[in-house]
């Protein structure tokens, strides 16, 4: 018996991330940020003014990641860093006008990337498909 990629969950799982990510590239583009960017500026657009390592913690993504997509941003002009007043070590990010500004328009986008995803999908298909993938997720953190 060999192996099958359209029953395969794992396969399938990427398959589902990369054509989500797709669909928001090509809103994103156009307003000036990436998918990979995204998490961050919904973090900064709930609580601005967070260290790396918040952002870290929040984020559960590799510190590399973070730090190369941080760079990208800032100079992309979308946040900026300033010292951190007790600790030397850390920078606080904080969004400039730029990003503040962008937040309307990229929550619409996503939500136009995600309604593109589910089109075809009835209202309770779509709520059921999200809380199965809650479900994943949390089981993936337990491993």
């Amino acid at each position: 018996m060999g192996f099958d990629r359209a029953h395969s969950p794992t396969y399938l799982a990427r398959q589902l991330a990369k054509s989500f990510s797709r669909s928001l590239q090509k809103r994103a583009t156009a307003l000036g940020f990436s998918p990979g960017q995204f998490p961050v500026l919904l973090e900064l657009w709930q609580q601005d003014g967070l260290t790396q390592k918040q952002l870290l913690d929040k984020l559960e993504v590799e510190q590399a990641t973070l730090a190369n997509t941080l760079a990208r941003m800032e100079r992309d002009r979308l946040i900026e860093r300033t010292p951190h007043p007790s600790d030397r070590r850390a920078q606080i990010i904080r969004l400039t006008q730029l990003g503040r500004n962008l937040e309307a328009r990229a929550l619409e986008a996503a939500q136009e990337a995600d309604a593109a995803m589910f089109a075809g999908f009835k209202r309770f298909e779509r709520e059921l498909m999200i809380e199965y993938m809650r479900m994943i997720i949390d089981n993936a953190r337990k491993l």
